[in-house]
């Protein structure tokens, strides 16, 4: 009897904290929209942001909807987003590039050590560096971090941290 009410008391306790856990994500989800001054449901959209290419010529990251739109932050000191490039770059050469665009966001402080390295590593995959302070939906903890947005532009998938993107999945989800 002892343990059923144990049992009891830690689940109630369980359910209060998943409450107030969603009740954090929805406020977080409220300052995002007010900080950007779109709806919640807007947030998780392919953002309207400026970039600048390697020869310097201006991109709107929003103007490329229709597509599957794969978007990493990535900054060369960091070794998670170096080791994580390899399958970036072997995913890319399996997906229909007609269908899928892949966006190498360097968050370095100077772009050109970015244009280095992709040069250095011969890098297939175009490297952009952002023309304006990042949008709300890519303000992370940390980097790397990949953003996979539908032909609608809706984000379908999120990853922060390190991955191995060169597997059936993400090919799947690219198709």
């Amino acid at each position: 009897m002892k343990n059923i009410r144990t049992i009891i008391a830690l689940a109630a306790l369980l359910g209060i904290g998943l409450l107030a856990c969603s009740s954090a994500v929805d406020e977080r989800q409220k300052t995002i929209a007010e900080d950007t001054g779109q709806p919640p449901n807007e947030v998780r959209k392919l953002p309207a942001f400026a970039m600048t290419d390697v020869n310097g010529n201006a991109v709107d990251l929003s103007s490329i909807k229709g597509k599957k739109v794969f978007v990493n932050l990535w900054a060369t000191w960091c070794p998670p987003c170096r080791a994580e490039i390899p399958s970036i770059e072997a995913l890319a050469g399996k997906v229909n590039r007609d269908k899928a665009v892949f966006i190498m966001l360097s968050l370095d402080e100077n772009f050109d050590v970015a244009k280095k390295f992709a040069k250095a590593q011969s890098l297939k995959i175009p490297v952009y560096y952002p023309a304006e302070k990042l949008p709300a939906l890519f303000n992370t903890d940390g980097i790397p971090a990949t953003f996979i947005f539908n032909e609608n532009g809706d984000l379908i998938k999120q990853n922060n941290g390190g991955d191995d993107y060169d597997t059936d999945a993400y090919l799947q989800l690219l198709k």
